[in-house]
């Protein structure tokens, strides 16, 4: 029974891995922005950035399932 559903767990270990790495990524980043007493102006651009970047990623899965669903890739 568990071999039937292994490619859809492992799908959902890789999604649930990347948003741990997300998050991960984001919480090492407020560290090293609190204790460089980083200006507010660089603060808000290095947000945007990691927003950005996250933002692609998840565009990229949303776009790759419709595009399979259609048929086309």
């Amino acid at each position: 029974m568990l071999n039937q559903y292994m490619e859809q767990i492992e799908t959902f270990g890789t999604w649930f891995a990347l948003a741990v790495l997300f998050f991960l990524i984001g919480m090492a980043i407020q560290d090293v922005l609190k204790k460089g007493d980083v200006p507010k102006f660089g603060r808000i651009f290095v947000w945007l950035v990691l927003f950005l970047g996250c933002f692609g990623f998840i565009a990229k899965g949303i776009i790759q399932v419709v595009y399979e669903s259609q048929g086309i890739g």
